[in-house]
């Protein structure tokens, strides 16, 4: 008896149902040739020595959430231990598949496993359809707009975008036919890892404050684009980077993941902004989401862009290498307590304020530390929830002054920045609770305090926490010459059009 063909649908970053055009492809075609269906999803094996913890819950949950939402639709999410393109080009054969949808991703590791299914797939006549879903623009016409070159400037690619058209999002609800349902799709060996088996004791987290998945993504969304006057008035540099609660609206990790539509997002910020007076990029919601199309603009254009060396936007830096102020950083035992309480609340939370990141990114490199934004990338990449290749890398060359943003000479203090939000100093006491009786007075620089009173509030600067590995005031005048001299050179090089080496 002959096998009957399958068709594929390749989840990678977009884990949802909503505003899947490629995933309705798949089932559009499974049900006109009456083929079966098989939404699959590749697990790494190394995937524990490959991101955090926190994400990986994150993603185990959006997994989850997936495979209930698909099963609401009759069908079920395949989860396939194993490399991606390795495993997938197996499943190609023995399901005889000749059709594969999934969606436009510009991360280098996805870009080259389309490359070699495009490859396969050519050779075995098998169908590929890819849709551009998880940005709102499609990045490589935003590029071709502008003669193949990456527009440097925020407002550049505003000009680019202003006459584009978006789409509108497309809905999946009708149950999908019993005939495209495979026998073994009540197979366990499918079923989304447990936390068990992948090794994680989920009591020793911390508690979970963002579950994963498009469910939760949706009643974000929806929960703050009904708050329109918050939305119109809502204005970047006005959030707190050391609020207690967000002061915005973390839906940052469901759009990286795919469990929310940033068109969906896009749309209904369009909806709640309609008739009303509010604020405008690059400040406003609106402008948040744009700077995400920016980055991953700069990101398809750029090769290496996650790296300083081979990377055309980058400015040149001779970055300073200390493996113990970096794993003072990471770990929030920098001696300055409004760095160390954002990097804990990040390594507890995953996921902390932009503001909080600017001060942070800017202390790692050009402020203070003068190490390499791409080690300060590494971190971001491990702790964040919200984790995004192109904004990662984009946002790292920005803070430190590398491309985008050039006045190197703007420095974030790491006592005066986190006094103008949060002046009795409530954050620091939270995230760096040895400093939590200390008086308002010393709460940002404990060092001052007199020994009477570090005995007093039970913390001995030096033995309960740390002396501050730098003096601020110092260190990031000579980081600023460093940077002019970088800037110069940087400068006579393009001028003379010689290699960077």
């Amino acid at each position: 008896m002959t096998k009957v063909p399958s068709v594929i649908h390749w989840f990678r970053l977009d884990l949802r149902i909503h505003d899947n055009l490629a995933l309705r492809n798949a089932i559009n075609e499974a049900e006109n040739r009456k083929h079966l269906l098989r939404p699959v999803y590749f697990l790494d094996p190394e995937i524990k020595s490959k991101i955090g913890i926190k994400r990986l819950r994150f993603l185990v949950q959006s997994l989850q959430d997936l495979d209930n939402n698909l099963k609401k639709l009759n069908s079920r999410l395949y989860v396939i231990r194993g490399h991606a393109v390795e495993e997938l080009f197996k499943l190609l054969n023995k399901w005889q598949v000749k059709y594969l949808t999934c969606q436009v991703d510009i991360d280098p590791i996805y870009v080259k496993q389309d490359e070699e299914l495009d490859k396969f797939a050519e050779k075995n006549d098998i169908f590929v359809v890819r849709r551009v879903q998880h940005t709102v623009y499609d990045v490589h016409s935003v590029l071709k707009k502008n003669n193949g070159n990456v527009p440097m400037t925020y407002q550049k690619f505003l000009s680019l975008v202003q006459d584009m058209q978006v789409k509108d999002c497309i809905e999946i609800t009708k149950p999908i036919s019993e005939h495209c349902n495979p026998k073994d799709s009540d197979s366990k060996k499918y079923d989304v890892p447990s936390f068990d088996e992948l090794d994680i004791d989920e009591s020793a987290l911390e508690p979970l404050k963002y579950p994963g998945g498009e469910t939760e993504g949706l009643k974000r969304l929806n929960m703050y684009m009904a708050r329109k006057q918050w939305v119109c008035k809502f204005e970047k540099p006005n959030s707190s980077p050391n609020s207690l609660e967000p002061s915005t609206t973390v839906l940052s990790p469901y759009i990286s993941h795919g469990c929310l539509s940033s068109k969906l997002f896009y749309h209904k910020l369009k909806e709640a902004l309609s008739g009303m007076r509010h604020t405008e990029p690059p400040v406003s919601l609106m402008g948040q989401l744009m700077w995400r199309e920016f980055y991953y603009t700069a990101g398809a254009g750029t090769e290496n862009f996650d790296k300083m060396v081979g990377n055309a936007v980058c400015t040149q830096i001779p970055w300073g290498t200390n493996e113990e102020h970096l794993k003072a950083w990471a770990e929030g035992k920098t001696g300055y307590p409004f760095v160390d309480a954002i990097m804990r609340q990040l390594k507890q939370e995953g996921w902390i304020d932009h503001l909080a990141r600017h001060m942070v990114a800017c202390f790692l490199t050009r402020g203070d530390l003068w190490i390499s934004w791409e080690e300060g990338a590494k971190v971001f990449e491990d702790y964040l929830l919200d984790y995004d290749w192109s904004l990662n890398a984009g946002n790292w060359m920005w803070l430190s002054a590398s491309a985008f943003f050039y006045k190197f000479f703007r420095v974030y203090s790491p006592v005066a920045f986190g006094k103008k939000t949060d002046k009795e100093g409530i954050y620091i006491r939270k995230y760096v609770p040895e400093l939590k009786k200390y008086p308002t007075a010393f709460i940002y620089e404990p060092w001052k305090a007199p020994k009477s009173v570090q005995m007093a509030a039970g913390c001995i600067i030096g033995q309960d926490y740390p002396k501050r590995i730098v003096d601020h005031d110092k260190v990031h005048k000579d980081n600023c010459q460093k940077m002019s001299a970088a800037y110069k050179l940087n400068k006579e090089r393009k001028a003379l059009k010689r290699p960077l080496t």
